[in-house]
């Protein structure tokens, strides 16, 4: 199963970037051909559920998700969430974690291991470095846009 990590640095104070890393439907501006449904009721908490659904037609997957850590930041401390991939197809997990920046700004550090169920071990290679692009890419976009 690949495992990947990157990081981030946004001008932005903790509470932001934890915003707008973790409003999950704003994920579908960020990520091409996606779009993220949430399934239980507001607040997001530990058992929020939700499914970021991508592609085209019939040839979409779903990725239901459900929030398993959900410590955000409070008063200059780090904050963690973590997700676990719950489908038929995609499984693995994801870390989001924003701690403290040089310059008053937040590091951000994206964390993943992600598995395509039936597609052999001789792609991990290629799937890791797709992932780590789009969702790159996706985090990028999601800290610059208010």
């Amino acid at each position: 199963m690949p495992t990947f990590s990157f990081e981030r640095t946004a001008p932005l104070p903790l509470e932001e970037a934890w915003r707008r890393l973790t409003e999950w439907p704003r994920h579908r501006a960020a990520v091409p051909l996606t779009r993220v449904t949430v399934v239980t009721a507001p607040p997001t908490r530990e058992g929020t559920r939700f499914v970021a659904r991508s592609g085209l037609g019939p040839l979409s997957i779903n990725d239901p998700m459900e929030v398993t850590i959900w410590h955000p930041p409070v008063d200059g401390e780090p904050g963690l969430c973590r997700l676990e991939k719950r489908g038929r197809v995609v499984l693995g997990w994801a870390e989001i974690e924003v701690r403290p920046g040089p310059g008053g700004r937040t590091r951000v550090v994206w964390r993943e291991e992600l598995r395509i169920r039936f597609l052999p071990r001789l792609f991990d290679g290629v799937v890791e470095v797709t992932a780590r692009a789009v969702f790159g890419r996706a985090v990028n976009r999601l800290l610059r846009r208010p």
